[in-house]
């Protein structure tokens, strides 16, 4: 007779093993989006930059929870942290983008109907889409964040792609998770441009101008009437709902600032002028050409340069391009008017690349910001910039203390200090030297591996090509 006990505990010995078959083979199939194991890493023997002017050598930083745990010397490793060795190795705080378009969707181009009335378009088709918030258009994919991230920038103010008022910008993360992942903090600010509609109302930068205040008035005066009707409903008559104008809200309420691009001087002191006027928080965005603009920026806006800089046209030994010159010469026969020619193009070239130490010397803070510059251009105009007279420490500035101060996470973001959250910049010398080159980024504890500069990874794939 068969013993019923042993036959169950047969049956049930199977089962066990099929479902823990079946577990593994779907564990085995997730294993790459398993988190990590922990959480807590440990970068040891290494220089570290703690903010500007604050060096701190053979130290160890602990990063626990996207946070920083502790940094000094002669640290004790926590048994469960992740052990980055950093021997010749440099750490500073992750840099900061005051103004970009990394991971925004770019919207595609689009025949537009023509306007039955130019002188009083759709809103839309003038620019006008202030509600427009950045984060719907965040494409966490998008290549250019790793290009960014491999010079070591962990964070950016991104807006959307637009006319005059084109949306509200957001900070977020360049870490390429999902979305919301990425944000760090939703309202960063309402952006604008200078930009005039095409052929209808507003096709000028004065009609720009007007139409701002038109808009911020009315703003001004919709809310306050929303305000009084709030307070006493009877008898009054119920205000409409208006996206365009409830997006000055914030902006009216002074809970967020207005970005504005502004490259040249005069677009510059034009956006002054309207602040002045109307009253809002101002930023000063991707300022190009702002070196007679000190005195009045000094206390009146929150300021980006651009770290795009002119091209100095040379060949491949260096040299001043032959053939441009021999041009320019054909077309000034005169050797006096030509070298006139040369000079002012130099003396405004060294006015671009000079801008930075302008600002240094004249104690005005400022960031910087990418929107039009190229990976591949920046380490070499940072130098370019240095070589004329910026120092090091306030070039570190502008990448991190000042332009967190600016968008107004200095209590988070900035420094290498205890709490702030866990951006870092690991380079193999240091990051201004010549031969540097960044190795590792950690954004919000998440440590990334750097393995080539963009353009040595695009040479890299050229050479793998039959």
């Amino acid at each position: 007779m068969k013993n019923p006990c042993r036959s169950s505990g047969s049956a049930l010995f199977l089962t066990l093993i099929s479902i823990l078959a079946i577990t593994f083979s779907l564990c085995a199939q997730d294993v790459r989006n398993l988190p990590p194991v922990s959480r807590s890493y440990a970068i040891t023997k290494v220089t570290v930059f703690q903010g500007p002017g604050r060096k701190l050598d053979n130290a160890t930083v602990l990063v626990r929870d996207g946070v920083i745990a502790a940094v000094g010397q002669n640290l004790a490793v926590p048994a469960d942290a992740v052990i980055v060795k950093g021997d010749s190795l440099y750490v500073y705080a992750g840099f900061i983008d005051g103004l970009s378009r990394v991971a925004v969707n770019k919207p595609k181009e689009e025949t537009r109907e023509k306007q039955k009335d130019p002188g009083n378009p759709a809103p839309e088709a003038a620019g006008i889409t202030p509600y427009v918030d950045v984060r719907a258009l965040l494409n966490p994919v998008e290549k250019s964040i790793e290009e960014w991230r491999s010079l070591g920038f962990t964070v950016g103010q991104v807006v959307p792609y637009g006319g005059m008022l084109p949306g509200r910008g957001a900070l977020i993360y360049y870490n390429g998770e999902a979305t919301d992942k990425m944000v760090l903090n939703p309202t960063a600010g309402l952006y604008s441009e200078l930009t005039p509609a095409e052929r209808m109302y507003p096709a000028t930068i004065l009609g720009v101008l007007a139409k701002w205040k038109e808009l911020y008035r009315q703003a001004t005066y919709a809310k306050s009437y929303g305000g009084v009707y709030a307070a006493n409903k009877s008898g009054l008559e119920v205000p409409e709902s208006d996206r365009i104008l409830e997006a000055f809200y914030p902006v009216i309420d002074k809970q967020i600032p207005v970005i504005f691009k502004a490259e040249k001087s005069l677009d510059a002191q034009r956006v002054l002028a309207l602040k002045s006027q109307l009253g809002f928080n101002l930023t000063i965005a991707e300022l190009k050409e702002g070196w007679d603009l000190i005195p009045s920026l000094k206390s009146n806006a929150k300021i980006f340069l651009s770290l795009e800089l002119p091209e100095e046209k040379k060949d491949d030994k260096g040299k001043v391009d032959a053939e441009k010159k021999k041009d320019e010469q054909a077309m000034f026969p005169d050797s006096v008017e030509f070298k006139a020619l040369e000079k002012r193009r130099d003396d405004f070239i060294a006015l671009y690349a000079g801008q930075a130490a302008a600002y240094q010397k004249a104690g005005v803070s400022f960031g910087f910001s990418t929107l039009s510059a190229k990976p591949k251009d920046v380490k070499g105009n940072l130098k370019r910039m240095i070589k004329a007279g910026l120092s090091e420490d306030a070039a570190l500035a502008a990448l991190t203390t000042n332009a967190a101060q600016a968008l107004g996470v200095g209590d988070r973001l900035g420094t290498i200090d205890n709490g702030k959250i866990a951006n870092l910049v690991i380079s193999r010398r240091p990051y201004f030297d010549d031969k540097s080159k960044v190795v590792y980024v950690f954004i919000a504890g998440k440590l990334y591996k750097v393995n080539a500069t963009p353009e040595k990874a695009e040479a890299d794939k050229k050479k793998e090509k039959p």
